[in-house]
């Protein structure tokens, strides 16, 4: 309790506020002053007030927030939080494929999970929450190039029937779930729904009852009649389903090897180091201001288009 206190002290010295995605820790949730998706702590980064952001997340989350507000200090509790989906697509190598496949023209529609310089090469960003809703923004006489997340994009094909070059990128921990996992826990649990994250593997997204982003699964379960679900995304989101709901019973999607699949890049950030965070202003994230420029311009592109 006393080091939750200091956060809480810290973050009204420093007039600092506290976005933790779901997949955070429960204690960290407890204490942020919004938790989200992607797409709503975009939403909470471009439109704070606050002097300081404290980004709990990992480190393409923090960037996002500098994205859009250059003149106020991020800080991230660990800047080693990366990402597996956006280390398989870095900004070099996409510019080169950009270059080499130059006669495609392509239109290049980015997953929010990616760096700087990966939104700084693309035409507009997307969550798992609008993904949809921005290809279908896309004119029809282009081509689409999809990055990073495969699974992502063959899914948002799936829905509107718009053809992708997909990267060949992935989640690490939505990649571990599979059939027979969830198969075997279906079985233990045959009234409750399957809710599944689209960065899952089309083998688990056809076994699912609705597949969706995090935000959506609040939303799903609580207008849902059913009483129990299935989860199938980072463990993380758990926490907030059972705030939220609790009157409904959230059982987590295994893995083959685990009864529950936790981000080792999202678990990095911890009490102790949100507070020397806030109390340090560091480790800070800084991105050069020619970069930033060029990134910003697709972020504002999808939350103009969210909000249409």
């Amino acid at each position: 309790m006393f080091l939750a206190d200091e956060i809480r002290r810290l973050k009204k010295e420093r007039n600092a506020v506290i976005l933790a995605h779901n997949y955070q820790s429960a204690e960290i949730q407890e204490l942020a002053d919004h938790v989200g998706d992607s797409l709503g702590l975009a939403y909470r980064a471009a439109e704070t007030e606050a002097d300081v952001i404290a980004f709990c997340g990992v480190h393409f989350m923090g960037e996002t927030a500098k994205i859009v507000n250059p003149g106020k200090t991020v800080v991230i509790p660990d800047l080693d939080a990366g990402c597996s989906l956006s280390d398989s697509c870095p900004p070099e190598k996409l510019a080169a494929y950009l270059a080499e496949h130059a006669d495609r023209n392509y239109y290049v529609v980015a997953y929010i999970n990616c760096s700087a310089g990966v939104k700084a090469l693309s035409d507009v960003i997307c969550t798992s929450g609008n993904a949809v809703k921005i290809v279908e923004s896309v004119p029809p006489d282009r081509n689409i190039l999809f990055v990073p997340d495969e699974n992502l994009g063959a899914w948002v094909t799936e829905q509107t029937g718009r053809p992708m070059t997909l990267w060949k990128g992935n989640c690490y921990v939505h990649v571990e779930f599979t059939r027979q996992s969830i198969e075997k826990i279906r079985a233990e649990y045959p009234d409750a729904p399957v809710v599944a994250h689209p960065e899952c593997t089309q083998a688990v997204r056809l076994l699912a009852d609705e597949v969706c982003s995090t935000e959506k699964m609040v939303g799903y379960c609580k207008n849902s009649p059913a009483g129990a679900f299935i989860i199938v995304t980072e463990s993380g989101m758990l926490h907030r389903l059972r705030r939220e709901i609790p009157d409904k019973t959230f059982i987590p999607g295994p893995t083959d090897h685990c009864a529950c699949a936790d981000c080792r890049y999202m678990k990095m950030n911890t009490l102790e180091k949100l507070r020397d965070c806030l109390r340090d202003l560091s480790p800070q994230i800084l991105i050069p201001e020619d970069l930033r420029a060029r990134a910003e311009a697709p972020i504002r592109r999808m939350l103009e288009l969210s909000r249409t």
